[in-house]
């Protein structure tokens, strides 16, 4: 029973840790805030998490869980390349008002002083490259896309959401959603010798 409550308490403070990190940014949050939002000492923070840091890099983990889960999803998915690359271009790319983005950009800028942070998001941005490297060699060896470097594909793709979503999500009036998906769309179907309307 004790165990069962130990999970439970640690995952109310992550959400909780989530929800003071999305509002005031990882800069700007000490333990001390997320403690008196979550009701509960420092000390049982540092019991559960060791260090800042560490609390840091898994609430980060804890909020991109959700998005991994669609992820694994997909994966396990059994449509052809195509259909899973549109799946995978939609869900990696920021939709409506998520937060998601704001706490990737975030985590970061973060992560430039922060080493578990860093380590934490590398992995789970790592894991998105390699879905979409797989989806692309799949392709091509079913025939249906022509792409020489699957792995400079992936690079070139990847970078160019995470650049055009940065701006989507830092600068709101400068790109649209809707313009956003077209100039990934048209860019990741030069890249796989696909037709421009391939993708929509």
């Amino acid at each position: 029973m004790a165990r069962g409550f130990g999970r439970l308490r640690r995952e109310d403070l992550l959400r909780t840790a989530c929800d003071v990190i999305a509002l005031q940014g990882f800069g700007h949050t000490r333990t001390a805030d997320i403690a008196q939002a979550a009701g509960v000492s420092q000390a049982l923070l540092f019991y559960h998490f060791e260090t800042k840091d560490k609390l840091f890099a898994q609430a980060f983990a804890y909020a991109a869980e959700r998005d991994l889960e669609g992820l694994t999803k997909l994966e396990e998915s059994s449509g052809s390349p195509l259909e899973r690359l549109r799946a995978l271009l939609k869900i990696y790319s920021p939709v409506g008002r998520s937060k998601s983005w704001a706490l990737w950009i975030d985590a970061w800028a973060e992560s430039m002083r922060n080493a578990e942070l860093e380590e934490m998001s590398r992995r789970i941005d790592l894991r998105w490259k390699q879905a979409l490297r797989t989806i692309i060699e799949e392709g091509v060896e079913a025939g249906d896309f022509s792409c020489p470097d699957p792995d400079g594909s992936t690079w070139r793709i990847v970078s160019l959401i995470d650049g055009l979503s940065t701006q989507a999500t830092v600068h709101r009036r400068v790109l649209t959603r809707a313009r956003l998906a077209e100039l990934v769309r048209t860019a990741t179907a030069g890249e796989l010798g696909l037709p421009a309307d391939a993708l929509s």
